[in-house]
């Protein structure tokens, strides 16, 4: 099945501001804008996990408390995914590479602040503002991308950039491991702001301006509803394992967020200029690939929260120690894309099909890791790099599918929306596999030690030998209910999105297919059916 050309059908002209140069169709500098702005990116994702090998030096030179270290490490992922999508609709409106150099220098100086803060309420203040920074960074470099490159490189373009996120993701650790061995806790910080006077100096000079040339008038109302209540949902999914389900601190944000939420989206439909329009939402295309990245992150980022627990309790290793052996899966992740691996694959099979096929492949790798995990590394080993290479293929696919089905001058609208999925993915993920598997480990522990929601305090109440050998087997069954649960969901959203774009992309006249034709090709499904076109007869 061929894919679809992700410009075919966007209503009106697609005036963006970048050159058009020569056969390909890209900007001529393409290649070393995408470096930029995976060089912003890289630093933008390492910072969602290098605090976490610091927390012993922040608690003893801050004398931060538990509360005070888990604001310091959330308040930067909640500001960030609680603005995704109103930074996206700035980038379309005011322009992509003023907000790229902003979203630099809000993250630089939010840095600089961190690295030299004295006390915890500074650093959290601090991190709230890089993650202002950070929001406007991860939706412009993508929307950056989809305007420089044309629709044959853009796959292996946003494989690359997708690519880098995973890596950032799993060498925040180890780099925070390497600059502790040698400097004190803001050094972390310290070592964006080099990053950030090269990327400001290269965007200036390469990254061309473009705009959505009908942006109209600012959704502000749309914004501020958009803010409340992504925020209001996202801080309940953060702090709902910590607080219970069930609390008045989880459930009153959770539900107030819904209910802005909600607003928000009536606000939308009735709005002159709407920062998103929610017709998207009847695009099989569109709505397939919401479902893929949905999923895809939530069985993801639970599965590997729960790998960390089991390399940290049951096998007895340090969180650096930890993150090298998981660095496997995002190695096998970068090697599929950067070889162009995945782009020759959405080439050849289309997008429906790389979909699917990437997210079976992964929920293999996330059931062998489940079913092995308590052996040697050996079986681990191959559960991370069939995780990778089913990753590695499957997220470019998922994000081109989400841009594509946008038209190309609404791209930070669409990177706004794929970063807030992610987000919402990956907190929900570690929540809902989290609470899989402490249902499973209460429910085996046995009648002598009571209830317990974590091994050191379960193995503490334990009275004997052959007791503590039954909390640790409960825990490790409830670590393969919880993994295995992960798997389950991958493989749903791959069947769920593969079957809705496989629909989407089909032609809606002139009868069968055909064989594969490259992607915008004349005589492709794509140049029939239009799929970038919401609402169009053949996506509903």
């Amino acid at each position: 099945m061929a894919t679809t050309d992700p410009t075919a059908g966007a209503a009106g002209p697609a005036s963006t501001g970048v050159p058009e140069a020569g056969p390909a169709g890209g900007h001529p500098a393409r290649w070393a804008i995408l470096a930029v702005v995976c060089l912003a990116e890289l630093v933008v994702v390492l910072d969602n996990t290098v605090l976490n090998v610091a927390i012993p030096s922040l608690t003893s030179e801050l004398g931060a408390t538990t509360a005070d270290v888990q604001w310091m490490i959330n308040a930067y992922a909640l500001v960030q995914a609680g603005l995704l999508l109103g930074a996206g609709s700035a980038a379309d409106r005011y322009g992509r590479k003023r907000m790229l150099l902003a979203g630099l220098v809000l993250f630089g100086a939010g840095s600089l602040a961190a690295g030299l803060a004295g006390s915890s309420a500074g650093l959290i203040a601090a991190r709230a503002g890089m993650g202002v920074g950070a929001a406007l960074l991860l939706t412009t470099t993508l929307a950056v991308v989809m305007q420089v490159f044309d629709a044959d490189e853009r796959p292996r373009a946003i494989g690359i950039w997708g690519a880098v996120n995973a890596l950032a993701y799993a060498a925040g650790p180890v780099v925070g491991g390497l600059v502790l061995n040698h400097y004190w806790w803001g050094a972390v910080f310290l070592i964006n702001i080099p990053v950030v006077l090269v990327g400001l100096v290269a965007v200036a000079v390469l990254v061309p301006e473009s705009r959505d040339p009908r942006g109209g008038r600012p959704d502000l109302p749309g914004t501020a509803l958009s803010v409340v209540g992504t925020t209001s949902v996202v801080y309940a999914v953060i702090t709902g394992p910590e607080h219970g389900w069930t609390s008045s601190g989880v459930l009153v944000p959770a539900l107030f967020g819904a209910a802005v939420l909600a607003a928000f989206a009536r606000w939308e439909r009735r709005a002159e200029h709407p920062m998103l329009d929610l017709e998207l939402f009847r695009s099989r295309r569109f709505t397939g690939a919401v479902t893929g990245v949905v999923l895809i992150t939530f069985g993801s980022g639970g599965a590997l929260y729960l790998l960390t627990q089991q390399f940290q309790f049951v096998r007895g290793d340090s969180a650096l120690q930890a993150g090298l052996n998981i660095a496997p899966f995002a190695l096998t992740v970068v090697l599929v894309n950067f070889t162009g691996t995945s782009a020759r694959l959405i080439s050849r099979l289309g997008l429906p099909a790389v979909i699917a096929s990437g997210m079976a492949l992964m929920a293999a790798g996330l059931a062998v890791v489940a079913l092995v995990g308590d052996g040697g590394y050996g079986g681990v080993l191959c559960g991370l790099v069939l995780m990778g290479a089913g990753c590695g293929c499957a997220n470019p696919a998922i994000a081109e599918a989400i841009m594509g089905a946008i038209p190309k001058e609404r791209a930070g609208a669409g990177a706004g929306v794929n970063g807030t999925l992610s987000e919402l993915g990956t907190g929900l993920g570690v929540a809902v596999l989290g609470a899989v598997f402490v249902s499973r480990f209460g429910a085996l522990l046995p009648d002598s030690v009571g209830t317990s929601e974590s091994l050191p305090a379960a193995l503490a109440q334990a009275p004997g030998a052959a007791e503590r050998a039954s909390v640790a087997g409960a825990f490790a069954s409830g670590l393969q209910t919880g993994q295995l649960a992960g798997a389950a969901a991958v493989l749903l959203g791959g069947c769920v999105a593969g079957l809705l774009l496989g629909r989407a992309v089909r032609p809606v006249r002139g009868g069968a297919a055909g064989p594969p034709a490259s992607p915008g090709a004349p005589g492709a499904p794509g140049a029939a059916e239009a799929p970038a076109v919401p609402g169009s007869p053949g996506e509903r």
